[in-house]
């Protein structure tokens, strides 16, 4: 069954914590897809991808470019899978995908200082709970560190 789960944004923004979260799907050998809803979203992520940290970049690419079926991170704002992720993640209020169950894992990551993002991400909860999937929330406490809210 896939893992749903709901991230809480409120004391990092999503440029701090998505990068981290790609990180450790990367360190798992996992493939992932990002999903935006908006061309402007999507070129900042890419961009900030490759800069976030002075040690390092994430290798990814977007569904623009050529080879997007060879990227270990892909940016899109299809509901496509054309590197074949094991997860992906939804910013920026994207749509949950037709078929849940063609990842081991979905994020979504959404501002929880943005009444509509709130708004959204609730309606997603009912959705996936609806539809009978096990779904976690987590919420950053004070010093930006993850825990589970249910």
């Amino acid at each position: 069954m896939t893992e749903i789960l709901f991230y809480h944004l409120q004391q990092q923004p999503l440029e701090a914590v998505l990068p981290t979260l790609l990180q450790k799907t990367l360190e798992r050998g996992w493939r992932a897809v990002v999903q935006a809803t908006t061309e402007e979203r999507l070129s900042a992520l890419d961009d900030h991808l490759w800069t976030f940290t002075d040690e390092s970049f994430l290798p990814h690419g977007t569904d623009r470019e050529a080879h997007a079926a060879d990227q270990p991170v892909l940016i899109t704002l299809s509901g496509g899978n054309p590197n074949g992720s094991q997860i992906r993640f939804l910013v920026e209020g994207a749509d949950l995908p037709e078929d849940l169950t063609a990842y081991q894992r979905i994020a979504i990551l959404f501002d929880g200082n943005d009444v509509q993002a709130l708004a959204l991400a609730r309606d997603h909860w009912r959705a996936v709970k609806e539809a009978g999937h096990d779904a976690t929330y987590w919420q950053q406490d004070e010093r930006g560190r993850w825990q589970r809210k249910a």
